[in-house]
């Protein structure tokens, strides 16, 4: 048999290369002043709980201070005030409704089952809300599993107490760096839009990668300093500066499509300038910033790049900032936000599909360790909590990297609880193991599982005192968790990835269609969105192609044939950002000079999208493989003669034609 046939049958998968693609470092700079919390957040309590006599009490205000650590995300002060502090309450709740049913058989598979039900439903709504969930969790699992020391009330009082040590601490510099961070997020902005114009024009999956980069980065801007705007805009001027500069920036990122059809890269002094903005910002300049932008710009696109990079600049040096056009408008209110949150989880299907996959896992597993006489502890279940989080990333990669870490862990683990004697020494111990979360959780989930296990084997064996006993029971217990969550969390949902996903792509479509028909029609019409208005929409539609691509590369990690699946999606999901790059580079050339085209002559494209949509939500498979490129080329726009919606109109060509199996299957 040949060397080469016999390589190739010995070679993995894709799909399982592809799952396990984690395991390899990401790229990171190690967060000192959170590898100095964690060390510090966790040993303390330890230390004072070994000099007061009560080494338990310090292991369960470690435990969370743990839960601090792993909440402490965020830059900006007023986030961090909710990432840890509010996850924090929900965990006090877990681990008191735990701690009650503790040793209570069906009683306490009941209330896990319910408090699972309710975590995973809630976890939908946003990034706070997520952390939130699984504290509630994880908590009520611990507390269901593990006997605690003094009252029922103690348990929760000592790791409420323990995470906001890991809040003060995250606290201490604000007086000294107040709007700092937030600053840091909008120049950050800045750049990633600088990189954006760097890449127009050249590679169009470079471009699509650094506009993806750029809806990520705006989405942490506005998250950090719009998400303020309703409580502070009276009262905080750095506030409504930092805002005006944000707002600035979207004419930029409306020109960039334009650029990116002119076919050739924009000249270095154009980036070079975005970057002195964003330089400036970062300071917190609010003077004129020197633009050595080049002299007599050629064509329409780069008229509309240096005008709107121009007219950044103005905002900078505006001193009165609120004279700047706010194109995104006000949030809504707090009350009104907290009510469409509430409303979304209750009658969201996804909510209650998630919630009821995480309440069968837990019960399960709860259903074990609580009912069945076998030797298997409350690991399980929390295995199961990590691995099943919808917003961590794929559910089988995620099992697969949780065993291989918890390994991992282990081996370190054995060497602590077999080689350090109980007591004091665990304080050193702890002050070397606690800055290992912080530092490798930004390289990956199996490299966070690994430094996360032997600190909760630690803290565990200070509070049940069996040492190495515990290492293979745990090791085991993990395995059967992933292996619940494989089948109860994912074999048993045969959910059609392709319809499901077709339904997310026809969504967008249709919203992308809407957006086309309403996009170059006279903003004086009755009916017809403003600027503003316009604005609005295509920043969302950018947001949800955002969350779309960033749910299908999850899916691409996913054995068949789900991964199968998305894969011959995908090029559906890289044609419709083109429909949207186009119409917005439509827009901004009409802007610039162009001639608006007929009602008629958008209606027509926005119908043929729509048709599009139509096709996606009648389909029942997916495409078929692709054979050969369906991109289209872009077109000279600066070509007087050129229609400004004929590169629009080949965009939404080559997307029907992608997505032309599916259609026919239909």
């Amino acid at each position: 048999m040949p060397r080469e046939f016999t390589a190739a049958r010995l070679a993995p998968p894709e799909w399982l290369l592809r799952s396990l693609g984690p395991l390899k470092p990401k790229p990171a700079p190690i967060p000192w002043p959170a590898v100095m919390r964690a060390a510090i957040g966790l040993t303390l309590p330890l230390a004072v709980g070994l000099a007061t006599g009560y080494p338990a009490y310090g292991a369960l205000a470690s435990m969370g201070a743990l839960s601090g650590v792993i909440g402490d995300t965020a830059t900006a002060y007023r986030m961090r005030v909710f990432n840890i502090a509010v996850p924090q309450l929900f965990g006090a709740v877990g681990v008191t409704l735990g701690t009650l049913v503790y040793g209570h058989g069906w009683l306490a598979v009941g209330v896990v089952t319910a408090i699972a039900l309710i975590s995973g439903m809630i976890s939908t709504i946003g990034a706070v809300a997520s952390v939130s969930g699984l504290l509630l969790l994880l908590n009520s699992v611990v507390g269901a599993g593990l006997p605690m020391p003094g009252a029922w009330w103690l348990a929760p009082l000592l790791m409420t107490s323990g995470g906001l040590l890991v809040l003060t601490l995250a606290l201490l510099a604000w007086p000294l760096r107040s709007g700092v961070p937030e600053r840091i997020a909008v120049a950050g902005t800045y750049r990633t839009v600088a990189d954006l114009l760097e890449k127009a024009g050249t590679d169009p999956d470079a471009y699509a990668a650094a506009r993806h980069d750029v809806t990520q980065s705006l989405n942490q801007s506005y998250d950090l300093v719009l998400a303020r705007r309703t409580r502070d805009q009276g009262r905080n001027a750095d506030l409504v500066r930092l805002l005006a500069q944000l707002n600035a920036l979207i004419p930029v990122v409306e020109a960039a499509p334009a650029a990116q059809q002119r076919g050739r890269p924009l000249p270095p002094e154009v980036p070079a300038a975005v970057r002195a903005l964003a330089q400036a910002v970062e300071r917190g300049f609010t003077g004129p910033v020197e633009l050595r932008l080049p002299e007599g710009p050629q064509g329409s696109a780069e008229h509309a790049v240096d005008a709107s990079i121009r007219y950044a600049a103005e905002a900078l040096a505006d001193a009165d900032p609120s004279n700047v056009d706010d194109r995104l408008g006000r949030p809504a209110a707090l009350r009104e936000r907290a009510r469409r949150a509430a409303r979304n989880v209750l009658l969201s299907a996804a909510s209650w599909r998630y919630g009821l996959r995480l309440a069968l896992c837990i019960g399960l597993a709860q259903s074990l360790v609580s009912l069945i006489e076998v030797p298997r502890s409350y690991w399980v279940a929390l295995t199961i909590t990590f691995v099943m989080k919808p917003d961590f990333g794929s559910v089988f990669s995620r099992a697969v990297l949780r065993a291989i870490g918890t390994a991992a862990g282990l081996v370190l683990a054995a060497a602590v609880l077999s080689q350090v004697p109980r007591g004091w020494w665990d304080v050193p111990v702890m002050l070397v193991l606690a800055p290992m979360i912080p530092a490798l959780t930004p390289r990956g989930y199996g490299h966070q599982t690994a430094a996360i296990t032997p600190v909760i084997l630690l803290l565990s064996d200070v509070l049940n005192h069996q040492g190495a006993a515990l290492l293979a029971p745990r090791m085991y217990d993990s395995l059967i968790g992933c292996g619940i969550a494989l089948v109860a969390g994912y074999l048993l949902w045969p959910e059609s990835w392709g319809t499901r996903i077709g339904d997310r792509l026809a969504d967008a479509v249709a919203d992308t269609a809407r957006y086309v028909e309403c996009a170059f029609l006279d903003p004086a019409t009755p009916g017809v969105p403003d600027q503003a208005g316009r604005a609005r929409m295509r920043r969302r539609i950018y947001r949800d192609l955002s969350v779309v691509r960033t749910e299908f590369q999850r899916a691409l990690t996913e054995p068949p044939p789900v991964g199968k699946q998305a894969a011959a999606w995908w090029p559906l999901v890289v044609a419709l950002e083109r429909v949207v790059d186009a119409t917005t580079a439509a827009r901004v050339r009409i802007r610039h000079g162009a001639p608006r085209p007929g009602p008629a002559e958008s209606k027509e494209l926005s119908r043929q999208l729509e048709q599009l949509a139509e096709d996606l939500k009648e389909s029942t498979t997916r495409p078929a493989p692709t054979t050969g490129s369906h991109r289209a080329e872009p077109l000279d726009m600066d070509d007087d003669t050129t229609s400004p919606l004929a590169q629009l109109r080949r965009e939404i060509a080559a997307a029907r034609a992608v997505a032309a199996p599916a259609g026919e299957e239909a």
